[in-house]
């Protein structure tokens, strides 16, 4: 069961999430992140990077994308959607972003990919949608398909079953390509 909540402030929606992080996880549908935006509550949204994924890519300076509560940091820098990440200025940080998944995935990689300082990301490796089209295929420095399917985490720290999709790093410049070159993480490149 889900219901849809409108929410305008960003303080309103932290009293939601800071007083119980049991059920109220939300799902991002709007164009960003905050401002106002558009919450469906449905027990589940915030699937975390396997930390073996930023060890090996690692360090960044920036997680624009991070949960509000994690057991353990992606860069640096961190932007929850208390900061809406998708609005926020970058500066000239190296980026890890694991976007929300869904059709705003591609607003992400769309900034990412006219990013000055370059990132990697971590999308389902959807190689026929427009969107990767749009912001993959003509846009990134370099993809590594991962090989099988990653475990995601829980905001708690506890490991997922396996996604219901495979997985590609996309990076955006030469530092990412680098980072992806040498990662050391089982995949194909192209």
């Amino acid at each position: 069961m889900s219901f849809t909540l409108l929410i305008t402030s960003p303080a309103f929606f932290h009293s939601l999430v800071g007083a119980s992080r049991i059920f109220l996880s939300p799902i991002i549908i709007s164009t960003g992140m905050l401002n106002p935006v558009t919450l469906v509550f449905n027990g589940k949204d915030e699937w975390l990077t396997p930390p073996e994924i930023i060890n090996c890519l690692g360090p960044f300076d920036l997680d624009p994308c991070s949960p509000i509560d994690r057991p353990w940091d992606t860069a640096e820098r961190h932007l929850t959607i208390l900061d809406d990440g998708l609005v926020s200025d970058w500066g000239n940080d190296f980026v890890w972003c694991n976007p929300p998944y869904g059709t705003q995935t591609w607003k992400w990689l769309d900034k990412l990919s006219r990013h000055p300082g370059g990132g990697i990301a971590l999308i389902f490796a959807r190689t026929e949608t427009v969107g990767f089209f749009s912001n993959i295929w003509s846009s990134a420095s370099s993809l590594l398909f991962l090989k099988g399917r990653l475990s995601f985490y829980h905001v708690d720290g506890h490991k997922a079953d396996s996604a219901g999709a495979p997985s590609v790093l996309v990076g955006y410049g030469n530092l990412a390509s680098d980072r992806i070159l040498n990662s050391g993480i089982s995949g194909g490149l192209s």
